[in-house]
C-alpha cells in the first residue's frame, strides 16, 4: 500500500479466530486483554478526510508493514496497536472492583417519565426503583446506571433540580446497599450531588461538551467517566444526521474528547469511550458502527455500548414495538461481546447475561489448551 506521509492509519482487529491453539500460536493476537483474539488487521488510511487506501494485514506481517512507513505514521501505528492489544486494568470504584477482562452488564434504571422504553415505570415510586435495581444485581449485573433525564430523540431539556430530586433518593439508596451506581447525567451539580450520594461512576452522554463545570468537577474527584459520541442536543439529533466517514469521524471524534479531558486533569485510564448508538445516527450509520466497533480499542479505553431496545432494532424487525426487542438487543449485545466490548448497557438483565454466559463457555472451551482436554 503506497501512503503519502500526510495519512493517517486506523487499524481495525478483524479476522476473529476462536483460541490461540491448534497452530495457531504467534498467529494471532488477543484484543484488549480479553477473550476475544484477531489474526489480522485491516489498515484504513485516511488523507484529507476521504480514505484512500485499504489493506488486509495479517498479524505476522505487522512489523514488516510498520517498517516500511514513514516514521511520524511507524510511531503512530505502534502506539495504537499497543492500546489495542493492552490489558484494561480494573477500575477501584470504593469497596468494589470493576473489571474488563471480559463484558460485564450495566443495568439502566430510569427515573424519568418519558425514557423511550420505560419512562415513568419508576418515577414516582423510589422505594420500587431501588427494588427492581438490586433485583437486577442479584442476577449478576455489575453495576446500575441512574438516569433522570431522558436523552431520547426529540426529548427536551430537563431542569437540573427537577433532574436532582429524581435521582439523588435512588443513588443514595443503592450505594448505602453496597451497589455500584452510576450516575446518567450532563450536568455538573447533578453529578457532584450523585457522587456525594455514593454514585461512583458519571455516564455524560455529551462528552463534558454540555456544562463547562463537569470536567473540572471530575478532575478533582477519582471516579470514571463515559464520554459518548453524539451529534447534537437530544430534541435535535435526528434532524437530518450527516457524515462523510461515520466511524472515522466518531473514532477521531472520541479520541478529541478524551484529549480533552486529559488536559483537564482527567487520566485516560479513568476514562471509558462510548459510540453512543442511536445518538444523531440513521439506521446505516449505527449499522457502520456495529460493524467496526473493534476500531475503538485503538483509544486505549474500555468501550461501553448501549444498544438496548433501539430503534435500530424495530427499523430491522418489522418495526417490532419498544416492548418486543429482547431479541434484537441480546444479538447486539453478544456482537459487542465478540466485539471485545467490556460493558454492555443493558435494559433486559437477566436474559443478556444467560446469553454472555453461554457465550463465555464457548470461549472458555475454546481457551482451553486441547492436552487439557477429557
Amino acid at each position: 500500500m503506497l501512503l503519502s506521509r500526510n495519512a493517517r492509519l486506523y487499524f481495525l482487529p478483524t479476522a476473529f479466530v476462536a483460541s490461540p491453539f491448534g497452530g495457531a500460536d504467534g498467529q494471532v493476537a488477543r484484543l484488549a486483554g480479553g477473550l476475544v483474539w484477531f489474526s489480522a488487521y485491516e489498515v484504513i488510511a485516511v488523507d484529507g478526510g476521504e480514505r484512500v487506501a485499504t489493506q488486509f494485514v495479517p498479524i505476522t506481517d505487522i512489523d514488516d508493514f510498520i517498517a516500511g512507513l514513514a516514521e511520524e505514521q511507524a510511531g503512530e501505528a505502534r502506539r495504537t496497536i499497543a492500546r489495542i492489544v493492552a490489558a484494561r486494568p480494573p477500575m477501584q470504584l470504593g469497596e468494589r472492583t470493576l473489571r474488563f477482562d471480559q463484558p460485564q452488564v450495566m443495568a439502566i434504571l430510569n427515573m424519568t417519565p418519558d425514557s423511550f422504553s420505560d419512562g415513568g415505570v419508576h418515577l414516582d415510586d423510589p422505594e420500587a426503583a431501588v427494588a427492581s435495581a438490586f433485583e437486577m444485581l442479584e442476577t449478576g449485573a455489575a453495576l446500575v446506571d441512574v438516569g433522570g433525564e431522558s436523552t431520547r430523540p426529540g426529548a427536551k431539556p430537563v431542569w437540573e433540580g427537577d433532574e436532582l430530586a429524581r435521582v439523588e433518593p435512588v443513588v443514595r439508596a443503592l450505594a448505602q446497599g453496597g451497589a455500584v451506581v452510576s450516575i446518567d447525567t450532563r450536568k455538573a451539580a447533578v453529578m457532584k450531588a450523585a457522587l456525594d450520594a455514593g454514585a461512583v461512576i458519571v455516564n455524560d452522554v455529551s462528552a463534558l461538551s454540555h456544562d463547562p463545570q463537569a470536567a473540572a468537577l471530575l478532575s478533582r474527584v477519582d471516579c470514571p467517566v463515559v464520554l459518548m459520541h453524539h451529534q447534537g442536543s437530544p430534541d435535535t439529533m435526528q434532524k437530518g444526521p450527516h457524515y462523510q466517514d461515520v466511524l472515522i469521524e466518531i473514532y477521531d471524534w472520541l479520541a478529541e474528547r478524551i484529549a480533552f479531558a486529559e488536559a483537564a486533569g482527567i487520566a485516560r485510564s479513568r476514562i471509558i469511550v462510548d459510540p453512543g448508538i442511536g445518538f444523531g445516527k440513521k439506521l446505516r450509520h449505527n449499522l457502520q458502527i456495529l460493524n467496526g466497533l473493534a476500531l475503538f480499542h485503538g483509544l486505549g479505553c474500555p468501550i461501553l455500548l448501549g444498544a438496548s431496545r433501539k430503534r435500530i432494532i424495530g427499523a430491522l424487525s418489522n418495526e417490532a414495538p419498544v416492548d418486543q426487542r429482547l431479541g434484537g438487543s441480546v444479538a447486539l449485545a453478544l456482537h459487542g461481546a465478540q466485539m471485545g466490548v467490556q460493558l454492555l448497557r443493558v435494559h433486559d438483565v437477566p436474559e443478556t447475561l444467560q446469553a454472555l454466559r453461554i457465550w463465555r463457555g464457548l470461549r472458555d472451551e475454546a481457551l482451553t489448551p486441547p492436552v487439557t482436554r477429557s
